[in-house]
């Protein structure tokens, strides 16, 4: 097909203004927003001249005298716990290190061995507030996470787990223990809650947990992390999630809730259930390195006793599949595979595209050549199919030098055209629709490894080509500025799968009929440039893998047309089809089209007579 060189040419100055359009709004906004700076820090400095200075030292003291007395008066017959020195004790194995204070006797963080965040960092969890309230005395009650604890020694079990355990006493013989055991290569730590006086220390025996957290940064876009973070948890034994909600009151016994980040998760677990509870939560919006606040509330209902013991569970780690579903029913679904509208995906990366992966992963290091040898097994899978099309498309190139010949010949009588076209398809057995099989296929397959390249911890930090991580966006240049929808830097591995999606396109529009309608008829060369604005902030592993797709699509095409399907032989056997056609009944949607295009001729006609 000839291209319009007017219409390219348009095309690339309406892109080049585009981005030139943005540049300079973001450098007047940017201007905009230095002279209001420039104007509120004037005013602060006239207003802070206005008032007489305050002695610092002395309201600093003042304000820790009351402090004091308010926490000593909270902490009613736990008067030693009042007021302390934070101290902190590390337990460490093989893959990660736990942090424990003795300020509510809770883990402070946890730092993971074998990741790093994107500072070079260890990755690091656990930025939260996880305690209750207990009497305290006859009118006094206190949160456990303001008590200070007293922390025994770190001990070696039998088994080479460690434990831990921080305890709380009073003069009336009440006491709280955190007793915590880190098992040697696992995530997830035990943690066992006992009470002796569990009557007086709560009300109505009911255990009220809360949880406060505000999760941090780990990718290299905080914004991209944003909205691959959630709330999740099992609630009736059913997995559930918050992604656009802000808030869930749980109806049913819940088993576990989790903080979920793009790859890492921290997650409370039960042994028994909590009876009700509700969790609020709200995404970042600004520029800092948190993500998201997070506040639960949690109870749980205890047997009538003056002494009771709860078991929970803490798990602290990756978003790793194979470790995620022997830890806890169900949240192995915290890795998103397929959810909501795109669920029927799940089982195309479970039992497919994962065990796959897997295969290949198993005797290759380099995940960029994993994703190559994967695609080609999806190319292999589909080829029947996308055969058939081809034979379809190659069909309708023959086809094209008659179709032209009847464009000419009906000029502006669309309709005619239309069923004259329709006529020889159906004369020479061509499907007009069979060319969107590949498009067709290329929907269940894109949305399952959107799931599975946003998912897959294994891609983090691993470098293919000019790529650093294949599960982030690549960049080549950086800009400075940003344009909405687009970000502020380029990706090469974008500009490849455009590219060979935009040559596929010429290639297809080359034989397929010519189309009246402007919009169909440009229609394939303004996908690949809003593909460009949507792929820009997408994992490198996708783009590298539609890159490598587009690329065999192209190659099969050439082959196929070039040297398997000949083209002669079509012709041939279209000829003979003619000359001998088979009776074949019409299907009730070949009727209504026929009777529609009929119509509209007949409107046509009748239009056309009433100008006259």
């Amino acid at each position: 097909m000839k291209l319009d060189k007017n219409t390219v040419i348009g095309f690339v100055l309406l892109g080049i203004l585009f981005v030139l359009f943005f540049w300079y709004t973001n450098q007047s906004q940017q201007a905009v927003m230095a002279e209001q700076k420039r104007k509120e820090d004037s005013l602060s400095k006239l207003n802070a001249l206005k008032f007489k200075p305050i002695d610092t030292a002395t309201a600093r003291i003042d304000s820790l005298k009351r402090d004091s007395a308010t926490k000593v008066s909270t902490a009613g017959n736990f008067t030693n716990a009042a007021i302390g020195t934070e101290e902190l004790v590390s337990v460490e194995n093989s893959i990660m290190k736990v942090v424990f204070t003795n300020k509510g006797g809770r883990v402070k963080y946890v730092e993971l061995k074998k990741y790093s965040s994107f500072d070079s960092s260890l990755v690091r969890l656990g930025n939260d507030s996880l305690g209750y309230k207990i009497n305290t005395g006859p009118n006094n009650a206190a949160f456990s996470t303001d008590l200070f604890f007293a922390a025994s020694p770190v001990v070696k079990n039998a088994d080479s787990s460690q434990s831990i355990s921080f305890v709380l006493k009073n003069a009336s013989g009440e006491t709280v223990e955190h007793q915590y055991t880190i098992k040697p290569h696992e995530y997830m730590i035990d943690w066992n809650l006992k009470m002796d006086g569990a009557n007086k220390l709560l009300n109505d025996n009911e255990l009220k947990m809360t949880w406060s957290s505000h999760p941090q940064q780990h990718e290299k876009s905080a914004q991209y992390e944003r909205q691959m973070s959630y709330v999740c948890f099992s609630e009736g034994n059913d997995f559930d999630y918050i992604s656009a909600k802000t808030n869930r009151t749980f109806e049913k016994p819940v088993q576990w809730v989790a903080i979920v980040q793009q790859f890492f998760n921290t997650t409370l677990l039960t042994k028994g259930n909590f009876s009700s509870g509700k969790v609020e939560w709200s995404r970042g919006t600004d520029s800092s390195t948190t993500l998201s606040a997070v506040d639960a509330g949690l109870q749980m209902k205890l047997p009538i006793a003056s002494s009771a013991t709860v078991q929970f569970q803490l798990y602290y780690g990756p978003n790793d599949y194979k470790i995620l579903k022997n830890e806890a029913a169900g949240m192995d679904q915290m890795v998103n595979l397929g959810r909501d509208l795109y669920s029927f995906v799940r089982p195309i990366n479970k039992y497919v595209i994962m065990p796959v992966f897997d295969f290949f992963a198993g005797f290759i290091k380099n995940f960029g050549w994993v994703i190559l040898l994967l695609t080609v097994f999806i190319r292999l899978v589909t080829s029947p199919l996308t055969y058939s099309s081809y034979l379809s498309g190659a069909k309708m190139k023959v086809l094209r030098p008659e179709l032209d010949v009847i464009k000419k010949k009906l000029g502006d009588d669309k309709q005619g055209f239309a069923m004259e076209q329709m006529k020889l398809f159906k004369e020479a057995g061509v499907n007009p629709l069979g060319g969107c099989i590949p498009a067709l296929l290329q929907i269940p397959i894109f949305f399952a490894l959107y799931s599975f390249f946003n998912s897959n911890i294994e891609l983090r930090g691993q470098s293919f080509l000019w790529s650093h991580d294949l599960s982030s966006y690549d960049v080549i240049a950086k800009l400075s500025f940003n344009i909405p929808g687009f970000g502020d830097h380029i990706s090469l591995f974008t500009i490849t799968a455009v590219l060979t999606s935009f040559l596929i396109s010429i290639y297809n529009m080359a034989s397929t009929p010519t189309q009246d309608n402007p919009a169909l008829k440009y229609m394939p060369y303004i996908f690949p440039f809003l593909m460009l604005f949507f792929f820009n902030r997408l994992p490198s592993a996708l783009t590298w893998y539609y890159t490598v797709s587009n690329s065999l699509t192209l190659i099969l095409q050439l082959i196929i047309q070039k040297y398997i399907i000949d083209h002669t032989k079509i012709l041939a056997k279209i000829d003979e089809k003619r000359k001998s056609p088979k009776v074949k009944a019409k299907s009730k949607w070949q009727e209504r089209y026929e009777q529609m295009m009929e119509s509209q001729k007949k409107v046509q006609e009748l239009k056309n007579k009433n100008k006259r």
